[in-house]
């Protein structure tokens, strides 16, 4: 018998690790390990969606006459213990690339050498691993366009088969049981025999979140992968901007927890493509810029920045904490409690950026606009440090993923990898009359706005104080000058490199 070790790649179907380890014939026992060490640094969205993608591929394996064997307790104990339980020569597992992953996994490797267990990992994350694409000079890229050339152009792989029924360990001998015990001496340890359900997040000492929670399982991606190729991904490229409309994917969280592979997502992309009007050489060289093919290919762009983010953080796994720009360390942030509390809340003034964070708080999702949007507010506008941000981003994503919150804050915040230039600065009123011009996606996070004209919302920050009580007076005037914070974030980034 082998064990695969579930971690962020909770399915069954396009798993590299789980179709190696039933290559040789012998049965898998599915395993996931939930770790308190991991466990202490995550929200109660995260671990609420972390345990209905569980109860999901718990379903999946007895599909196939199997189960899941969720267990509570360090991996370095608990995976040894579990092989020595089972007879199980083997433990498998995919690849997590960030730098507490590594060392996590590291430590795993030791204790089953140890135990006299064999192992094997597997990249299966990205459709390239880290290090896997490099400059010229055998560096990591820093600089996307010439990464996108490389990845795109690159032969991709198959999705992978799920393994049959009698490929999973037999559902009698694995039984309906949660060993939740998280203590350290084995002689404490429930006996085998002991039954428990997937436990809730008031076993684990979390409260209900207050944001709703998308459904986690691969139907459900594979559902919304289906409808999105079907007809939104060719006007991608037009409406994915416009926060209102349903133009994108909405497939980050089930790539955070691997409810769906990438390589079937590929696939998808690609079918999608071959349906498409419009010649995707002409769509790679911008020669078309209005058609299907290239609203697939705009598509398929973000797909690489997912993974170009990761393969800077598996180099720089220091860019967590740390600036990727080394002048930017000596940034002045600022410090305010209750400019960070104003902007967390949704009550800043601006209603563009108030509407994005009011949706966070609701649905533990943001529109990737808004996510732009409201980071360059916090860190041009309100001028307070990103990774205060990130942290918020953190705690309520159900999406969060390490590599790409922090490819996407330092972008914002001029301090990352390829990022925007420090000098420019987005304007929250003319985003909101751009994006969302008749204010339907603001009024509908913000209802002190609703009947409000949009052309009064737009202009919010030009409002005397006695109209804007008259227009909506629950709604705050702005707590800062934008035009006066453009010029002081300008003028806080030339000090931070030394300019005249």
């Amino acid at each position: 018998m082998n064990i695969h070790w579930h971690r962020r790649d909770l399915r069954v179907a396009d798993n590299r690790a789980l179709a190696e380890a039933t290559a040789d014939g012998d049965p898998v026992l599915p395993v996931f390990v939930l770790d308190p060490g991991v466990l202490d640094h995550a929200s109660a969205v995260r671990v609420a969606v972390l345990l209905d993608a569980l109860d999901s591929l718990r379903a999946n394996y007895r599909e196939l006459a199997g189960d899941l064997l969720v267990v509570r307790g360090d991996p370095r104990e608990e995976l040894p213990r579990i092989a020595d339980e089972y007879g199980a020569e083997a433990v498998y597992w995919n690849r997590d690339y960030s730098g507490l992953a590594r060392e996590r996994d590291s430590a795993v490797r030791l204790a089953l050498d140890e135990a006299g267990v064999s192992r094997a990992a597997y990249h299966d994350e990205l459709l390239y691993e880290p290090g896997s694409i490099r400059t010229n000079a055998g560096e990591h890229y820093s600089v996307f366009s010439y990464f996108w050339r490389k990845w795109r152009d690159r032969e991709k792989d198959d999705p992978f088969d799920p393994p049959e029924a009698g490929a999973v360990a037999d559902s009698s001998r694995i039984g309906d049981r949660t060993l939740l015990d998280s203590g350290t001496d084995s002689d404490s340890k429930p006996p085998t025999d002991f039954v428990a359900e997937i436990p809730s997040l008031a076993d684990l000492g979390y409260e209900e979140p207050d944001a709703e929670i998308p459904a986690m399982s691969t139907s459900a991606a594979r559902d919304r992968l289906a409808d999105f190729c079907e007809d939104t991904v060719f006007r991608y490229a037009e409406d994915r901007d416009y926060p209102a409309t349903d133009g994108t994917s909405r497939l980050s969280v089930h790539f955070k927890w691997g409810t769906i592979g990438v390589r079937e997502v590929w696939r998808a992309t690609e079918d999608a493509m071959a349906r498409a009007d419009g010649d995707p050489e002409q769509a790679d060289d911008g020669k078309e810029e209005d058609t299907e093919a290239a609203a697939v290919r705009e598509f398929q762009r973000q797909l690489a920045w997912r993974e170009f983010y990761a393969h800077v953080l598996s180099a720089r796994p220091d860019v967590v904490s740390a600036n990727y720009r080394e002048y930017e360390n000596d940034i002045e942030w600022r410090e305010d409690e209750a400019a960070l509390a104003a902007w967390k809340e949704g009550r800043t003034g601006y209603p563009i950026v108030d509407a994005g964070m009011r949706q966070l708080r609701e649905e533990a999702w943001m529109h990737n606009r808004l996510r732009m949007l409201v980071a360059s507010f916090l860190t041009k506008d309100l001028l307070l440090d990103w990774r205060e941000g990130y942290d918020w981003f953190s705690e309520r994503l159900a999406d969060h993923d390490t590599a790409n919150d922090v490819g996407g804050w330092q972008w914002a915040a001029s301090t990352g990898m390829d990022a925007q230039p420090y000098f420019r600065v987005f304007n929250p009123m003319t985003q909101g009359e751009r994006y969302d011009p008749e204010a339907e996606f603001v009024t509908t996070y913000v209802p002190e706005l609703r009947g409000v004209p949009p052309a009064k919302i737009h202009e919010w920050h030009e409002l005397g104080d006695e109209e804007r009580a008259e227009l909506a007076p629950e709604y705050p005037a702005p707590i800062v000058d934008h035009a006066e914070r453009r010029e002081a974030a300008i003028s806080m980034f030339e000090r931070a490199r030394g300019d005249d």
